[in-house]
Parts: C-alpha cells; sequence; structure tokens
C-alpha cells in the first residue's frame, strides 16, 4: 500500500491545500507536476491537473 501522501492528485480548485497536506506530512518540499493522466483529485470528482510528490 502506497504512504498516504506519497502522491496527491489535485484539480486547480484544491492544489493549495494538496500542497499544504504533502508539507505538513512530509516536511518537505514537494514537486509540482503538470498532467495529463486522467486521475480525479484526490479532494474532490473533478479531473487532477497537477500531481504533487
Amino acid at each position: 500500500m502506497k504512504e498516504k501522501y506519497e502522491e496527491i492528485f489535485a484539480c486547480m480548485e484544491h492544489v493549495e491545500q494538496a500542497i499544504d497536506d504533502y508539507v505538513n506530512y512530509k516536511e518537505a518540499a514537494p514537486q509540482l507536476i503538470k498532467t495529463d493522466k486522467k486521475e480525479k483529485c484526490s479532494y474532490c470528482k473533478k479531473n487532477a491537473e497537477y500531481i504533487i510528490k
């Protein structure tokens, strides 16, 4: 099983929240990667535009 905050998928609405959650959990700066994958946002059901890892 993957660690909870190993990768977070985020839409534009939730990208700041995803970055905050990642930093709070990992205590490290995340990589913000634009994605074309058909993944859903980790916070809602919209298509994800970014992967935070």
